[in-house]
């Protein structure tokens, strides 16, 4: 029995990186968790890492607004409730100020900013009163970063929803 036993977790991008390690945590501590993720053969990898029983693997795309209303439906239908969101996913792309293409901006604003806004959002019917949100920041957010303004603008958005 762990710290987190019976509760129920969202982890969006966590078939790697942060998002994974997280979920491999939460497991660790008796949370049900679910992950989302773009692609099937990584998330399908990430399902083997942490084991079967104790998580539910959907393939969803963080900047779209149907594969997040999916992802509710799917831990709604399958646990009821939501205990935990954490609002991982995010991307990076690099170039400096004079040359960022608009389809850097709107991908890393899509994923990172609309993404986690609407995550949120529409989870909030399904998570728990006194259930936790926990938004992945960086330091850029407060510190740009050559050639990652984009990036940098970004984690500021969150930065301020969290406020």
């Amino acid at each position: 029995m762990g710290k987190l036993d019976g509760k129920v977790a969202l982890i969006t991008g966590g078939s790697e990186g942060i998002g994974l390690a997280t979920a491999q945590e939460f497991v660790a501590e008796s949370a049900y968790v679910f992950i989302t993720g773009r692609r099937k053969e990584i998330l399908d990898a990430a399902v083997q890492q942490i084991g079967e029983k104790h998580v539910t693997a959907i393939q969803a795309d963080a900047a779209k607004l149907d594969d997040i209303d999916h992802v509710m439906k799917v831990i709604e239908k399958e646990k009821g409730q939501l205990h935990i969101v954490f609002a991982n996913a995010g991307i990076l792309g690099f170039a400096p100020l004079g040359s960022i293409p608009e389809i850097l901006f709107d991908d890393i604003f899509d994923v990172n900013v609309k993404g986690v806004l609407f995550t949120v959002q529409k989870a909030l019917p399904i998570l728990v009163d006194g259930g936790s949100v926990i938004l992945n920041g960086s330091i850029w957010g407060s510190k740009g970063t050559p050639g990652a303004s984009v990036y940098s603008a970004t984690k500021a958005a969150l930065r301020s929803f969290a406020r």
